[in-house]
């Protein structure tokens, strides 16, 4: 797929000057600062060095002291408490987070993860039934519940209270709980909005220590559960997030959970954002997807080597699992857009009524791949269809649901994903108005798949100093993306050859237009070798990063495309 090359303005070139000054270090560098938006010495300090310190007092949160008190009084009370989570990775993190920290605290505790099979999606009439069954007096529930009013109302009438954990976009009417923790309510002055499930959940129990006159020290323990939720739920690598985030990772290379030990592989080299995105969170994924969210919490909690080491084999082959099905429902979706003639369309909405509920996200954003677009996957649920809906760059598809929402029984979700339920009568009409509602609204430049670069320069800036600096930048995420470079006049200095089992990939040598020299790697690029071993002059965005290889570091281009205009 074509890409086209965006350059990220800098709207601040003074600025970048005084900072290059203030800080004592190159304009790229500053640049590159700017660009996210860090404009003064303390925003860069907090930046490079950030301190559990920086956290931001848990009590400026709307709801958060009626929600402690409540906790504290339902523990010394000796009632029980029930934690519901969603079966997803801020779900499960949300619930194995507080039970784990309540437990401490020797509060009754059970925890509940609906079957995505039999309830869907957030708080369930079956999960309130089962508390009322426990005799539960007050349901934690995290990562859902903003939209659950029916739900909060069956639990009310019951005499169960609730406090709710939430960051997903509120309706018009909340909830009628006890308490709602989310920052994004309209009426709350939480100077941070873009907490996960899990980090919400993390402000409950530091607002408990901070009640209970305690330091943080006793619930550092759980940043790592954080970290993992902020990676997997990609939410903006900003501000409160970048902090628990680079904490995190500190604990999990310093001793990672019993759980998650069999996940990663590379234990001599560092763990990082990459690991927790692709080689944890799937496997988490994997529980709720393929059986039931309740073994990933199994597997979180537990700290008996063999217990884990079997919980571990099953979501290992329920990942297995997943991914050769996501494989055969993409290959089934490409083919029925090409048969009903769909290939031209501004939006893509395809179904089966057999395809798998516990991979049809994937597979939506799959497809994106092929084509850039706006992409519902729907499936049968019940006497429902049931969908994921994923979103490209800059083009908000909740808002898009909004607008067909007479067509649907309920939808929820954000900016780039959403989830949705509809009447099986209301396909046909749901699917031509979201394809027009997406033709209107959509720009030309969201059609084509971009890439945006911080800077155009040359391979001589990038000095061993320099690298070094964009390393410290990590954790990489949303809104912190990894730096890349756009180098133009680009040639082979005779070393490029291809590498990989398939020899599919690309090990580059080349020069610029100043005649200095870096190495690099393309992944999936291994098509350009015979343009570029004839010396044809071409383009490059890259980013640079350390390449540990023998116990010896050296930093190299990772290249994301290639143009040979």
């Amino acid at each position: 797929m074509e890409k086209s090359w965006k350059l990220l303005k800098n709207l601040n070139p003074e600025i970048t000057k005084n900072l290059a000054q203030e800080l004592n270090v190159s304009n790229i560098i500053a640049e590159l600062l700017v660009k996210r938006n860090i404009t003064n010495y303390l925003e860069a300090k907090l930046f490079f060095r950030p301190r559990i310190e920086d956290l931001l007092d848990p009590f400026l949160m709307k709801g958060m002291s009626s929600a402690v008190n409540k906790i504290i009084e339902t523990i010394e009370s000796n009632k029980k408490i029930m934690i519901y989570g969603d079966y997803d990775v801020d779900g499960t993190t949300s619930v194995a987070l507080l039970y784990l920290y309540l437990t401490k605290l020797n509060a009754d505790l059970i925890y509940y993860i609906p079957d995505r099979y039999l309830e869907g999606y957030g708080l369930s009439n079956q999960g309130i039934n089962k508390a009322k069954e426990e005799k539960v007096s007050l349901i934690i529930v995290v990562d859902c519940g903003i939209k659950a009013n029916d739900q909060i109302d069956l639990a009310n009438s019951y005499n169960i209270e609730s406090i709710i954990c939430d960051h997903h976009y509120p309706g018009i009417n909340l909830p009628k709980s006890l308490s709602i923790l989310n920052p994004k309510q309209s009426d709350c002055k939480y100077p941070y909005k873009e907490l996960c499930g899990c980090g919400i959940g993390f402000k409950l129990i530091q607002a408990i220590e901070q009640k209970k006159g305690k330091g943080l020290d006793s619930i550092i323990e759980f940043l790592d559960l954080v970290t993992i939720a902020i990676c997997a739920d990609v939410v903006p690598m900003t501000g409160e997030n970048r902090v628990l985030a680079s904490l995190g990772l500190k604990l999990i290379n310093k001793e990672i959970r019993p759980g998650l030990k069999n996940f990663i592989k590379n234990k001599n080299n560092q763990i990082n954002v990459s690991d927790l995105i692709f080689k944890i969170a799937p496997r988490i994924n994997a529980a709720g997807r393929m059986k039931h969210g309740k073994h990933a919490v199994e597997l979180l909690i537990s700290v008996n080597e063999k217990y884990i080491s079997t919980k571990s084999r099953m979501i290992e082959l329920l990942n297995s699992e997943r991914k050769l099905l996501d494989g055969k429902i993409t290959k089934e979706a490409l083919e029925q857009i090409e048969n009903l003639l769909e290939t031209n369309t501004y939006s893509t909405v395809v179904f089966r009524p057999d395809w798998h509920k516990g991979v049809i996200g994937i597979v939506a954003s799959r497809l994106i791949e092929y084509y850039y677009r706006p992409t519902i996957v729907l499936t049968k649920s019940g006497e429902n269809y049931t969908g994921s809906v994923r979103s490209v760059k800059g083009f908000d598809v909740y808002e898009t649901l909004s607008k067909c929402s007479a067509h649907l029984i309920q939808y929820g979700g954000h900016k780039y994903a959403a989830g949705l339920t509809l009447n099986p009568s209301k396909y046909s009409d749901f699917k031509t108005a979201f394809e027009k509602e997406v033709m209107r609204t959509i720009l030309p430049e969201q059609r084509i798949k971009s890439i945006s670069y911080d800077l155009e320069t040359t391979f001589n800036y990038l000095t061993n100093s320099v690298c070094r600096i964009v390393e410290q930048m990590k954790p990489f995420g949303p809104l912190n993306m990894p730096p890349l470079f756009y180098i133009k006049n680009c040639i082979d200095s005779g070393q490029t050859k291809l590498v990989g089992a398939d020899n599919n990939h690309l090990k580059l040598e080349v020069k610029d237009e100043t005649g200095t020299t870096f190495s690099g790697i393309g992944f999936e690029m291994g098509k350009y070798i015979s343009k570029i071993k004839m010396k044809t002059p071409f383009s490059i965005i890259a980013q640079v990063r350390s390449n540990e290889f023998m116990g010896r570091s050296k930093f190299q281009l990772n290249i994301k495309d290639i143009s040979f205009k």
